[in-house]
């Protein structure tokens, strides 16, 4: 891939008025850099998708676009999630860009990894990772937890790159694929290895937020975890059953051993261990009735087929018409 290609870089974003001057600057610079060497167009965009903020990022985004040719915005009509707006900012700017780069508003993900992403792109990657090297910034309890994801995912046969998140590029085959999954389930991380292509990766390392707050609190973490596990394996419901078959063999033990304890004369009290066995059995069943519900819960929003999102206003593709005409 020799000649110039178009480049998007799609950022989402969510009350992010903080860090957007930032952001916005060293995006730039890397997007000028990339120009001025000769390997994207002058055409390329950063494309900042507003999920829905109730600070002033979508009025930021708007100032930046008419300040500079480089920065375009897409404007949700209310908030759909991360995934939501990662995928209509791929959405917009797939339609005419021949790569497309995702990544986080806040600049924990190195945008010096870019220019390396595009050289993998130029030697025939269409799907180009961003994979942290280290866990140094983040808590030995979320160091933990996310190994422990990892390793479980695996178990459950779900093919992720571990230590991999939303920091990737795609080549525009490869965004028409992923945008062909229709699921309303959304979770990228899982999806976008099941698109296939040569793929490569690149190493960075994740900084500190660079301002304002996590949007990932511990409870959105949990849910974008189950999220993760219940949009890609049935093996819960199959371990469900297996449980079941396994309390079924050591009731039937019980019973035998009653039985024998009966037969040599021996009064057996009962009331502890007939209480004990209720509230087990209970529990147990309670736990697997609410997996069963969480996929029936995703068959009910799967087959709702509501939108995944709705675009209130496209910068990006206004630009996009107006440099046509030129």
């Amino acid at each position: 891939m020799s000649d110039l290609f178009k480049l998007s870089i799609v950022v989402p974003c969510y009350n992010e008025e903080e860090v957007l001057h930032e952001t916005t600057k060293e995006l730039t610079a890397i997007v000028e850099g990339l120009i001025g060497e000769k390997k994207i167009k002058p055409t390329s965009k950063i494309v900042f998708v507003d999920d829905g903020s109730k600070d002033k990022t979508w009025s930021l985004i708007d100032e930046f676009s008419k300040k500079s040719d480089l920065v375009s915005g897409v404007k949700l009509s209310r908030n759909f999630g991360h995934q939501g707006a990662l995928l209509a900012g791929v959405t917009s700017a797939s339609k005419d860009s021949d790569a497309v780069i995702t990544i986080d508003a806040d600049l924990q993900d190195d945008v010096n990894a870019i220019p390396k992403m595009v050289d993998e792109y130029l030697d025939g990657a269409e799907v180009v990772y961003g994979v942290r090297n280290n866990r140094d910034t983040d808590t030995a309890f979320k160091r933990d937890t996310a190994e422990m994801f990892y390793k479980f995912m695996g178990f459950l046969g779900v093919k992720l790159v571990p230590d991999s998140a939303d920091y990737r590029l795609m080549s525009q085959r490869a965004c028409k694929v992923l945008l062909s999954y229709r699921e309303r389930n959304l979770f990228l991380r899982g999806i976008v290895p099941l698109v296939g292509f040569k793929s490569a990766k690149v190493y960075y390392a994740r900084k500190e937020r660079f301002a304002g707050e996590s949007k990932y609190p511990l409870r959105k973490m949990l849910k974008f975890a189950m999220d993760g596990v219940t949009s890609f394996s049935i093996v819960p419901i199959k371990l469900i059953m297996g449980l079941g078959f396994f309390i079924v063999f050591i009731s039937l033990l019980l019973l035998i051993y009653s039985f024998i304890r009966k037969i040599n004369g021996d009064v057996i009290p009962g009331w502890s261990s007939l209480m004990i066995s209720i509230w087990a059995l209970g529990g147990v069943q309670l736990i697997s009735v609410s997996v069963i519900g969480e996929y029936v819960g995703k068959i009910f929003n799967e087959v709702k087929q509501r939108p995944r999102f709705t675009i209130e206003r496209d910068i990006y593709t206004e630009k996009t018409q107006e440099e046509n005409k030129r």
